[in-house]
This record gives structure tokens, C-alpha cells and sequence, in this order.
């Protein structure tokens, strides 16, 4: 989809552009309804669509904030507004299944109605499959749900991935033995939970494997430095000596979710705890050894 609307975008002389939203409408809804069951599992991170878009070659990338004002405009106003007026758009590409305005009352047709009469073109882009698997980011979201990896990385033609700055924690690892660096999950609900086997990138010349947490901790207390906040924490199995100093606090590293080994345990105690991670380890090492 995106190939195809650079090439349009080229033959006209325009920048590619594509429109987001933040947050999601539906985080926005359940929370305006109090009704947090509504909201979508987060497939990823802002930075990683925007990091994503840009490798694809997108020129542009729009986030809207989505808010009460913006839930309320009827779908001739959100075309004007937001389309011609705002972005000055001369060709808009949306799927097969694209909704648009207050309550969901645009669709395909009304939008190619108005484009006709506002002076741009209107296309539809029908479901594309992988190997029987219609790519969406429902079908993406309900793999992650399932720890399916390797049909992730089909729908999404690259290993799934989650980016950001690496954080402190409770520094709880360095006494088990088992140093990790922490990424701070955004969103309450990630599509995705529990031990990973993993790939780091962004902290050297080359890519460090290793065993991954990406979850709520239950073994620990949820009052401890990162308040029960959803933390991606990697284990690199072999922990690089230049590491050490700084431990990758500040970086921006990617980490990419290769293989699930389990759910999110909670252990007895801090011995328990420690022989778990482990064997976790061992997992890993097995898994990546068969690669």
C-alpha cells in the first residue's frame, strides 16, 4: 500500500503523506466511556510507526491528536477540514475497510463522492495475504496475542520490534545475576506478553541475543521504581564487558521478539525467581542454536 502511494505521489510531484492518529480512537472512546475493555491491544509503539513509515520511504507522516473535537466532526467536515484544507491533498489511498467521520458514517463511496466534487482523487486498496494470511493490523494484533512470532514476522514482512530509550529499574537483575536493560512500555495493553526469546540492536557494531520480559513482572512489587508500568526488560546472554559501565542507560536500542518460550510466571520467591530466569536462558540459548 505504501509502494503504491509513493508511486502516485511521484507522477503527481507531491510528497507521500500518511495520517495517524494518537491515541488510537479506541483507546480514546474507552477511556472518554470508562470502559477500558474497549480499548485495542497496542501492537506498537508511536516512535516504531514512525521509525517504520520512514523506512519505507514515506515523505510525511501526520499524527492527529485524537480528541472530542475531532471524534465530533461529521465526514464531509473531516474531509474539508482535515484533507483539503489542512493537508491539501490530491490523492487519498485508504483499504477496503476504512471508516471515517463522527460515529463511523463515511465510507469508500462517500469519500470518492467528495473527492470528486473537491477536486481529488480517491483510491481503494483491497486485502493483501501472506501465505492464506490477510495482513491487518487485527491479524498482527490477535499473533501477538497468541505468541505466533513467526506468522508476525510473515504479516509484517520483518521480525516483530519494539524501540525507545533505555531506563532505569530497580536494579533488581544485577543481584540476581542477570543485568537487563529496560524499555518502558507506553500503552497499558501491549498486543504482546511474557518471555521472549530476542535480538538487541543499537548498542554496537553488532546484534546481541537474548531472553526477554515483556509484561507487569508479578513475582515482584508492583510499588516498586516503575509503579506496576508495563517494562520490556532484555537479558543479553552474553553481556558485553563494554556494557558494564553505563549499562545502555539513554540509548535507543530495538529489540526484536523472535520466539515465545512462555507466559508471564509468577514465582514464589527470589530463589525461584533466579531459577527461572535460568532456565529461561538455557531456552534461549537451545532455540537460537537451532536457527
Amino acid at each position: 500500500m505504501l509502494s503504491l502511494l509513493r508511486g502516485e505521489a511521484a507522477q503527481r510531484g507531491v510528497p507521500s503523506c500518511v495520517l495517524t492518529f494518537e491515541p488510537h480512537p479506541r483507546d480514546y472512546f474507552a477511556k472518554a466511556q470508562s470502559k477500558p475493555e474497549m480499548a485495542p491491544a497496542r501492537v506498537g509503539t508511536l516512535r516504531d510507526k514512525l521509525v517504520d513509515l520512514a523506512q519505507c520511504g514515506v515523505d510525511q507522516a501526520v499524527v492527529l491528536r485524537f480528541d472530542a473535537r475531532l471524534a465530533n466532526l461529521a465526514p464531509e467536515e473531516f474531509v474539508r477540514n482535515v484533507l483539503v484544507q489542512g493537508l491539501g491533498a490530491r490523492y487519498v489511498l485508504v483499504g477496503d475497510d476504512f471508516r471515517f467521520g463522527a460515529r463511523r458514517a463515511g465510507d469508500y463511496a462517500l469519500l470518492d463522492s467528495i473527492g470528486e466534487r473537491l477536486g481529488f482523487e480517491v483510491a481503494r486498496m483491497n486485502s493483501y495475504e501472506v501465505h492464506g494470511l490477510r495482513v491487518s493490523s487485527s491479524a498482527v494484533r490477535t499473533a501477538l496475542m497468541q505468541g505466533r512470532m513467526q506468522d508476525v514476522a510473515r504479516l509484517l514482512g520483518r521480525p516483530y520490534c519494539i524501540s525507545g530509550h533505555v531506563v532505569h529499574g530497580r536494579k533488581l537483575g544485577r543481584t540476581l545475576g542477570f543485568r537487563t536493560l529496560n524499555l518502558r512500555f507506553a500503552h497499558w495493553k501491549p498486543a504482546a506478553s511474557g518471555i521472549f526469546v530476542v535480538r538487541v540492536h543499537g548498542l554496537g557494531p553488532k546484534a546481541l541475543d537474548g531472553v526477554a520480559n515483556l509484561g507487569v513482572r508479578p513475582s515482584l512489587d508492583p510499588r516498586d521504581v516503575n509503579g506496576g508500568r508495563v517494562l520490556l526488560e532484555t537479558h543479553c546472554l552474553g553481556w558485553p564487558e563494554w556494557l558494564e559501565a553505563d549499562e545502555g542507560y539513554g540509548k535507543i536500542v530495538r529489540v526484536e521478539l523472535l520466539h515465545k518460550l512462555h507466559d508471564e510466571l509468577k514465582y514464589a520467591g527470589l530463589d525461584a525467581l533466579t531459577e527461572g530466569i535460568r532456565q529461561d536462558c538455557d531456552d534461549a540459548r537451545a532455540w537460537l542454536n537451532t536457527r
